[in-house]
């Protein structure tokens, strides 16, 4: 070999190893940026940055499979500042004012010195998987608050009428400050398990003269109550209200004690002109005192730190399923075999569990 050759290949090496080194570099420091972007969203939340905590709900609810640990190092992070709230679950069907009560409780509270949460799960479109209602645009006055927080979510997939990642923003918006969280459920009929196994209070709105009196005597979202607030009782339809608080009363006594020695308690209120809700506020207060002294209230928090554990589990197992590329191509396979009823689910499930384990 010639020594300009020898010379060339010698410069061709020193090019490639500087272009290796100067890669490496860059990974280091988008690394860097990544490890420090995530450090300074934690100090911004705990500062509660109104604008960081949205980031930071955002980045939790990313399906992103490269969100996720920056995701997981979130929430550690935020965790020793959380679980300093009192957590309100509030449903009741559509129609029943829970925007409008939100929004009176909520300007109460802060009337009281607290800061407040609001994650408002709305039904979700089948069409564009996004948010129908837009809870942020019917509560003009509560948005305006500055120890206000209001976080409209779609409820996507999820079952209980909870978004999918409310638990992590639980404990985003503690870390941030806010000392009571209202998550407002969808409240159209499905199970309320979900919002029960997450809140410390959990909270039904009504309607007087909607047939629900009869239905007060099952058993299922009764039952979870800790009280039952029946909204819209002003003008005509003030003695209505009554009647039906009285009519709730009997239902509730069909009910054994619950095991935090709480009995269900019956208010009414009218949201749209703030009457009745320094009532509820006492209620809860009361309820809190009453938990806590029996320590039941943590007790809860513990059962329902085993449930999260448990769920989370189930969401990887899901999420490391169908990320796996065979599975990808063999889900659709499956699909068209079952549709030219060449397989049946049960065994086409089987199928792709334990190539899953392969």
């Amino acid at each position: 070999m010639s020594s300009h050759s020898s010379s060339n290949l010698h410069q061709q090496n020193n090019d490639a190893s500087s272009n290796l080194s100067k890669k490496s570099a860059e990974r280091i420091k988008a690394l860097r940026r990544k490890k420090q972007n995530i450090s300074t969203l934690q100090k911004d939340v705990l500062k509660g940055n109104k604008t960081a905590l949205s980031r930071a709900i955002t980045l939790i609810e990313s399906q992103q499979q490269k969100h996720t640990a920056n995701a997981n190092k979130l929430i550690e992070g935020c965790l020793p500042y959380a679980n300093k709230s009192i957590r309100i679950g509030i449903t009741g069907v559509p129609g029943v004012g829970k925007s409008t009560f939100i929004e009176a409780f909520g300007n109460f509270l802060i009337q009281q010195g607290k800061k407040v949460a609001v994650l408002a799960v709305d039904p979700t479109s089948s069409v564009s998987h996004g948010s129908i209602l837009g809870d942020k645009t019917r509560m003009e006055e509560l948005v305006k608050q500055e120890n206000a927080f209001i976080r409209p979510t779609a409820s996507g997939n999820s079952l209980g009428g909870v978004a999918q990642k409310t638990r992590e923003t639980i404990i985003l918006c503690e870390a941030a400050g806010y000392d009571v969280i209202l998550i407002e459920t969808v409240g159209v009929g499905q199970s309320e398990t979900v919002v029960h196994s997450m809140t410390d209070f959990f909270l039904l709105l009504k309607l007087a003269g909607a047939g629900d009196e009869l239905q007060g005597i099952k058993r299922g979202i009764m039952e979870m109550a800790d009280a039952i607030v029946i909204n819209k009782a002003d003008g005509e339809n003030k003695k209505a209200a009554m009647r039906a608080k009285i009519e709730f009363r009997r239902a509730l006594h069909f009910y054994p004690l619950k095991e935090n020695q709480w009995q269900p308690k019956v208010k009414t209120c009218s949201a749209l002109h703030q009457k009745g809700i320094d009532k509820i506020w006492e209620m809860i207060l009361t309820y809190e005192k009453l938990t806590k002294n029996n320590t039941y209230f943590y007790k809860n928090r513990q059962e329902q730190n085993k449930f999260w554990m448990l769920q989370s589990i189930d969401e990887q197992l899901k999420l490391n399923f169908y990320s796996k590329p065979n599975i990808k191509i063999a889900l659709q396979e499956q699909l068209k075999a079952i549709e030219e009823n060449k397989t049946t689910p049960f065994k086409a499930a089987k199928h792709l569990l334990d190539l899953a384990r392969e």
